[in-house]
Order: C-alpha cells, then sequence, then structure tokens
C-alpha cells in the first residue's frame, strides 16, 4: 500500500473512532482513550477529518465497519485440496493421541499444523481449544471456539468449551449462555445442563451482595456468608475486633455518611468502610491465621468446583 492509500484507510478509521466516541456503549474513559488514539493517528499520518480538502481527497463508499463486513464476505479462503485434507487430518489424529496423552502443548502444535493446513475445518479449532484449557489458557480457548463457531455454527461442542473458558474467567453470564446454546444444540448432553446450572448458581451468588452508598458493591468473593456468621470462633473475634475504639469511630463515621450528615452524599462511607474492613482483616489476620487460611480454601473450593466439568474429560473428535 502506498502512502496516499495509507492515508486513505487512516482516514476511515479516523471516522470510525469518531463515530464510536458517540455511542452509548462505550463509557467516558473509553471514549476519551479513543479520542487519544485519534489524536495519535491524526499528527502521525496528517490526516484530519475536519479537513475539507482531504475528505475530497479520501472519499469512502460506505462506513468502514461496512466496507470491513464486505470485504470478510468477499474473502475467499484458499481451496484444500484432497490430499491436503488427509495430511490435516491424520495431524488431528495425531493431536488427538497427544491430548489423551497429557501431552497438552503437543496436541497444540499438532492441532496448529492441522489449521495451516486446512483453516476451514471447525474441529481443529475446537479440539486445539481443548488442549489449550487443560493448560489454563483460557483466552487462547475463547479464541479457538470464536473461529470454531464462525466456521460451524450449529457446533454443540465449541459453545460448551467456550462457556468453560468464560467460567474459568469468571465470566458466569457469558458461561451461561453459552450451555444454555450448546444444549439447545444436543439437548441430551448432561455435561451441558450441569454446566448451565452452574453458571446459574454463580450468577446467583454474585448476586448476593451488598450495596453500599454511591452504586458500590461489596460481595464476600464466592465465601460462604451463612457458614462464616454461623462460626461462633469468628463471631468472638468480630465482637471483640469491633469493639476496639478505631474501629468504633470508622463505623460511626461511615454511618454518619449514610443518613446524609457528609458531602457528597455516600461518598465517605464507602470510604470508611473499606478501610474498616482492611483494618477487620488485618486485626483477624494477626489474631488468628488459621482462621483466615480456612476461608481461602473454602473460596478456592468454590471457585474449583465452578470451573470443574465432565465435558473435560470429553474425547475429541
Amino acid at each position: 500500500m502506498d502512502a496516499n492509500g495509507t492515508k486513505h484507510l487512516v482516514f476511515a478509521i479516523l471516522g470510525f473512532l469518531e463515530q464510536q466516541m458517540t455511542s452509548s456503549e462505550l463509557d467516558p474513559e473509553s471514549k476519551e482513550s479513543l479520542e487519544v488514539a485519534a489524536q495519535c493517528l491524526q499528527s502521525a499520518y496528517g490526516v484530519s477529518l475536519q479537513d475539507e480538502n482531504t475528505s475530497t481527497q479520501f472519499p469512502l463508499p460506505a462506513p468502514l465497519v461496512d466496507i470491513f463486513a464486505a470485504g470478510l464476505r468477499n474473502l475467499q479462503i484458499p481451496h484444500t485440496s484432497a490430499a491436503d485434507r488427509e495430511s490435516a487430518e491424520r495431524l488431528k489424529s495425531e493431536g488427538n493421541e497427544l491430548l489423551k496423552q497429557d501431552k497438552f502443548q503437543d496436541a497444540i502444535t499438532s492441532y496448529t499444523k492441522a489449521i495451516a493446513i486446512d483453516g476451514r475445518n471447525a474441529v481443529y479449532f475446537c479440539n486445539r481449544a481443548a488442549a489449550h484449557i487443560k493448560l489454563g489458557n483460557h483466552q487462547n480457548c475463547l479464541n479457538d471456539c470464536i473461529r470454531a463457531i464462525e466456521l460451524d455454527p450449529n457446533y454443540s461442542k465449541a459453545y460448551g468449551r467456550k462457556g468453560l473458558a468464560h467460567t474459568s474467567l469468571g465470566q458466569h453470564r457469558e458461561a451461561k449462555e453459552c450451555f444454555r446454546k450448546a444444549l439447545e444444540l444436543d439437548p441430551v448432553n448432561s455435561s451441558y445442563r450441569e454446566n448451565l446450572g452452574r453458571a446459574e448458581q454463580s450468577i446467583n451468588e454474585q448476586s448476593s451482595t451488598f450495596s453500599a452508598p454511591g452504586g458500590a458493591e461489596l460481595g464476600f468473593g464466592g465465601v460462604n456468608l451463612p457458614q462464616i456468621l454461623s462460626n461462633p470462633t469468628l463471631m468472638n473475634m468480630a465482637t471483640t475486633i469491633f469493639a476496639n475504639p478505631q474501629m468504633q469511630s470508622m463505623m460511626t463515621s461511615m454511618m454518619s455518611s449514610v443518613s446524609g450528615d457528609q458531602s457528597p452524599a455516600g461518598s465517605a462511607s464507602v470510604t470508611d468502610l473499606l478501610q474498616a474492613g482492611q483494618q477487620f482483616a488485618q486485626e483477624l489476620h494477626a489474631s488468628n491465621p488459621e482462621l483466615v487460611e480456612q476461608l481461602r480454601a473454602q473460596r478456592a473450593q468454590m471457585i474449583n468446583q465452578n470451573s470443574s466439568s465432565t465435558e473435560h474429560k470429553e474425547t475429541p473428535q
């Protein structure tokens, strides 16, 4: 691409960024970042949307998003010969055997070679996703599942593995939608049904938070709150800690701000509550580190339960 072609592309990108800065889906901080990006492009390439000469020099038949979508539709993937498809299948089978032997990185290498030969086969991407999730490469798993679904929108296993990756990343609402779609495509698959239930449970647990003034949410990170409140040792310690004059002062300040005695409304209460929580955690750890470790272990156990699935044991295609 020559210099004029590059500037033409930059002009189109600037138009896209300007359109995105008016989007209601982006927060003010994201829009500010886009504005900075636009300024950098204008400075680097000497292109400006406000320059009438530039608009005349670089006309666009349609917005960049539409041009991009049309280009994707017209993009021709090179045809794969029968011999190449056979080679790709051998590499896929090799990857499957390596996956069964828990040689996950080697399996990824084999699947990647198969994809290089035949990039149209959704199974290769989905199988590589299975190897990625075994290694904890959750974002790579997501990327492969997205590509598999693009190639085959009715590929239930790709939705299922995508759901597993979202679960491991703590994205339970996205996981729920993936498992719902997987179950819709494969209604008899019990693992999809179980994982859908786990995702719904995790969403309900995330919703069980306290809302502080100003809209801040104070959750418990997967800890079983009723079990904690029924622990007499912890409650006795909490009573002792909250008898501390410094802690009482923090709580008094917090409560006065909740009632509107401070301005701006609610701003001090969140800070005080966070400080009180930090103070409580420090004193709890100092007085009973074993209990703190027990709570941490409980949280880790719940995360592992939410991430586990029978689909991890599925045989690749």
